[in-house]
């Protein structure tokens, strides 16, 4: 399976093109079907970053709104904050795509990104803040409990994931 994996700096131009990391787009073809988008954007609704998603995974995400009432209120904000601010793009034979002005806007962007790999998806960040992200990613993972193998406890028999 193809995962998306480091940090990755490019150059957003004036027209609002970005090129995608090579790796990132090997991976991304090697995801996508014939006919679909190569990536979805949306607006994170944890960080002020773009997320991309293959469109695999997308259709993944989506799929508890099948369980929901078509005609409910929760379904309708759900399929909103979904759907509503999803973008599919398709890059150019440069590598490149365009990102839309809501999307820079709520990510900051200027003139630079950074691409974070996040293995099933990538996200599209600020440089600056993509550093102050990991950062507080490190820092924090180092109090997530992860179960070891076979569902038992790690072996510091604290659970707590180690570096």
């Amino acid at each position: 399976m193809s995962v998306f994996l480091g940090t990755h700096q490019n150059r957003l131009d004036a027209k609002g093109r970005v090129s995608i990391p090579a790796s990132f787009r090997t991976a991304l073809r090697a995801q996508a079907a014939a006919g679909e988008s190569l990536v979805i954007l949306r607006p994170s609704h944890q960080h002020p970053c773009i997320e991309a998603w293959p469109t695999a995974a997308f259709a993944a995400l989506s799929q508890p709104l099948d369980r929901l009432d078509m005609f409910s209120d929760d379904h309708d904000d759900m399929a909103a904050a979904l759907y509503a601010d999803a973008y599919p793009a398709d890059s150019d034979r440069e590598g490149r795509i365009i990102l839309p002005d809501a999307l820079k806007e709520h990510a900051g962007l200027t003139d630079s990104v950074a691409f974070m790999g996040l293995g099933r998806i990538f996200q599209i960040w600020e440089p600056a803040a993509a550093e102050r992200r990991r950062a507080e990613a490190r820092t924090r993972s180092r109090q997530v409990a992860l179960p070891a193998r076979g569902g038992t406890s790690s072996p510091s028999g604290n659970g707590a994931a180690t570096q």
